[in-house]
């Protein structure tokens, strides 16, 4: 076959002022959203990226495209990003971009699923933007193209693995930055210390756990990497200003 006849994509009409694509055919669209926004998002090994701009044709080669009207963004996000950029997906939008892609469910169910997700994704996108925690593809700060991949990796590398046992060495020899230009870019791409991050994704992970199970508190704090119980609650505290036992007795009573 062709790339002629290849089968078209398939198309989810998310609303009138936004469309979604997914596959690997060509984009067949009479009519898009007015003064139409791009996202294209590729699942490069290693390093998942995501492209923004105004032509349809710049994304012809991604899997998963986004087509919505600018309009709708200001009024809902407020604002727009650069066009033309390209940045690195981090861990949770990867995952979602990935199974709007992959979605195996039949239909009808399945084009409704997807609907959620490319709502879902572009919300994703914006809080990214907004909360400043997207890396640039052409490098941050003093760092080259190359180590702001290896930046993207690292930043993936916590968000996924943050109930292992983690170290500044460890995560930098995984990703293949030294240790200083790995803390600077943390810093410069997320405001934040390495174990900083690390810190607040296992908080998350036990606030979740507390809220969603029946685990003892104890049990909870050794899953999400706390050695004790004693220094779970302490951290815990000082994250949410409670006991992880009050967040629990309060949840409970709601």
């Amino acid at each position: 076959m062709t790339p002629k006849e290849r089968m078209p994509r398939e198309r989810i009409n998310v609303s009138p002022e936004m469309l979604s694509f997914v596959g690997s055919g060509p984009i067949v669209c009479d009519v898009l959203p007015t003064d139409a926004m791009v996202f294209g998002f590729h699942f490069n090994e290693g390093s998942p990226t995501f492209h923004y701009g105004r032509a349809l044709v710049d994304a012809a080669d991604a899997p998963v495209v986004l087509v919505v009207a600018s309009h709708a963004c200001r009024r809902i996000f407020g604002s727009l990003p650069e066009a033309g950029s390209v940045w690195h997906l981090p861990a949770d939008l990867a995952l979602l971009a990935l199974s709007l892609h992959e979605c195996a469910i039949p239909e009808p169910a399945r084009a409704t699923l997807r609907l959620a997700k490319s709502i879902e994704l572009l919300c994703g996108i914006f809080a990214s933007f907004a909360d400043g925690s997207l890396i640039a593809a052409d490098g941050v700060g003093d760092l080259s193209e190359r180590d702001s991949a290896r930046l993207a990796a690292a930043r993936r590398l916590v968000d996924e693995r943050w109930q292992e046992k983690l170290t500044l060495d460890g995560i930098a020899r995984a990703c293949g930055l030294n240790r200083a230009k790995l803390t600077r870019g943390f810093r410069e791409a997320f405001g934040s210390t390495v174990a900083d991050a690390i810190a607040d994704r296992r908080l998350q992970g036990a606030r979740r756990l507390l809220i969603a199970t029946d685990l003892p508190v104890s049990s909870i704090g050794y899953r999400c990497g706390y050695s004790n119980n004693a220094s779970f609650t302490r951290a815990f505290s000082r994250r949410f200003g409670m006991a992880p036992t009050h967040l629990r007795q309060l949840e409970a009573a709601a």
